[in-house]
């Protein structure tokens, strides 16, 4: 009875039991796997954050070996630039060189005369030419001319064996002196006959038979006289001269051939070279202003230049115009003469001319590279004297020897930029540099470290280090890629100082090693400040 009594408070006390048993066998079970896959995850959180580090951390050593002296480079491009906004310094970095002062040249603007003129290509041509052919035939003796010589009109250039011409001018010479007795002795016949006549000593016919013997042998004579004259010309012949003044070419018969009347080639040719004719086409639109200055009889001046127009060959004057203008190309054909005294142009020479139609006095002008074009027109970048530029508009005129006329905003004097214009904005900061190369900063350190030209600017490499070397400055000897030049003493230059304006470069290069340590230090503090900044202003 008490067992059954006191059953419900067992069965309780075993369910019980059995519940707790249960929820202990299944509460510590449930733990342990969560507490398994807590381990994991952290695990594999902590793994990836090591990877991230670890190539954060390499990346930040392979940008600082590939730059070591980057930093120090870009903060002294900055506060020689007077200072720049922070997004101005971020895009600076992205164009290379963390800095957006822009190194550019100058030019002034200034007052001069600016030609008004035309190009186009021409072809040089001889006044006269002339092929140099014997008159006639025979045996080549001697040749009394070198090739390329200037000669005279008669000069002689050759002769031909004359022998055989001479026999027959003695020949004939002969004739002439055998008829000229027999004419005289006929004359003198008439004579007595015509006195006889007078007397009545012999009849009328006698008288008029010997005149006309006499008539006779006149013409004989004369026959004669030709014969001779002809045979004369023709040893003359026999020396061949030169039927105009002028340059002789190559000659075409060497000594002792038989040369002919109908050789095709000649002896040599010559061609006239003083002066010189040279033909060339303009388009049509300028014939008004051409026909004017002709009409008015003023000097048209034609200048004849190299191919690659580099080097002035002559100047020359327009001389005449073609009477029709070619429908198919609408231009107008011109002759211009030049003196030549020089022989610098040869016929059928290919040159570039540039025609003069007028002369602008004192107008304003600035080098062409300074004339940009954009969507306001054109323009040019004016750098004033606080190393700032500002865009001024202008109208361009004619173009002579790189020199442009304008009318704008621009004063005699003022400095436009003709170099370094690719980024330039209006109020942008520059540093002006000479244009020559030569005469840059660094230009003379570099020659007299005897380096080769380096460097992305193609700057010549400076001379090695002083008091040292660049290993002794602190800068931790930076990484110099392949291909910069070495200097003297065996030591490189660092490629970093390449991105300095050349001013700020040459200081750094005049500095002890302890001095440039210091200030490569600041420099890297002042950047690391920058970049501080600009974190925290994000």
């Amino acid at each position: 009875m008490n067992t059954y009594k006191n059953m419900p408070a067992l069965s309780a006390e075993l369910v019980g039991g059995d519940s707790m048993a249960f929820r202990r066998r299944r509460v510590p079970g449930s733990t342990t796997r969560r507490s398994v896959q807590g381990k994991v995850s952290w695990t594999v959180l902590a793994v990836v954050l090591a990877l991230l580090v670890g190539a954060g951390l390499w990346w930040r050593h392979a940008h600082e070996k590939a730059d070591s002296g980057g930093d120090a480079a870009s903060s002294a491009s900055a506060a020689s630039g007077g200072g720049a906004g922070r997004a101005g310094g971020q895009g600076g970095r992205r164009f290379g060189g963390g800095s957006n002062v822009q190194a550019v040249s100058v030019q002034a603007a200034r007052v001069q005369d600016i030609r008004v003129t035309v190009t186009a290509i021409g072809i040089i041509s001889a006044s006269n030419t002339a092929v140099v052919r014997p008159q006639v035939s025979g045996v080549l003796q001697a040749l009394h001319f070198e090739e390329g010589q200037q000669v005279k009109a008669g000069q002689v250039l050759a002769q031909i064996d004359p022998r055989s011409f001479q026999a027959t001018l003695t020949q004939a010479e002969g004739n002439l002196a055998r008829d000229k007795a027999s004419l005289d002795n006929a004359r003198l016949d008439l004579a007595r006959d015509r006195e006889l006549l007078s007397r009545d000593a012999v009849a009328q016919q006698q008288v008029q038979t010997q005149e006309s013997l006499v008539k006779q042998l006149e013409g004989t004579v004369k026959a004669d006289q030709g014969a001779v004259d002809s045979a004369r010309l023709q040893v003359s012949y026999t020396k061949v001269t030169a039927p105009i003044s002028g340059r002789v070419g190559l000659r075409q018969a060497d000594l002792g051939n038989v040369v002919s009347t109908t050789d095709t080639n000649g002896l040599v040719t010559i061609t006239q070279t003083q002066p010189v004719s040279l033909v060339f086409a303009v388009p049509s639109a300028n014939l008004p202003t051409i026909s004017a200055r002709l009409r008015a009889r003023q000097p048209l001046p034609v200048e004849a230049w190299d191919r690659g127009e580099t080097t002035s060959l002559a100047t020359g004057r327009v001389v005449s115009a073609d009477n029709l203008i070619d429908t198919g190309t609408d231009t107008i054909k011109l002759k211009a003469s030049f003196p030549n005294v020089d022989d610098a142009l040869f016929p059928n020479q290919a040159v570039s001319v540039k025609l003069q139609l007028d002369l602008l006095k004192d107008v304003l002008a600035v080098p062409q590279a300074a004339v940009l074009r954009g969507a306001q027109g054109f323009y040019v970048y004016v750098a004033h004297e606080d190393n700032t530029v500002s865009m001024r508009t202008v109208q361009t005129g004619a173009v002579d020897n790189g020199w442009m006329m304008i009318k704008g905003d621009v004063q005699p004097g003022d400095r436009v930029v003709i170099d370094g214009v690719d980024r330039l904005r209006d109020g942008a900061k520059v540093n002006v540099i000479a244009a020559d190369p030569k005469q840059r900063a660094g230009a003379q350190a570099a020659k007299r470290g005897g380096r080769g030209a380096s460097g992305a600017h193609g700057a010549s490499g400076a001379a090695s280090g002083r008091a040292g070397g660049w290993a002794a400055s602190g800068a931790s000897k930076p990484a110099v890629p392949r291909g910069d030049a070495a200097s003297a003493d065996g030591e490189e230059r660092p490629r970093w100082l390449d991105r300095l304006p050349p001013d700020v470069a040459e200081k750094v290069m005049k500095m002890s090693p302890e001095e440039r340590r210091a200030w490569i230090e600041q420099r890297r503090q002042e950047r690391a400040r920058q970049q501080g900044d600009s974190a925290a202003s994000k």
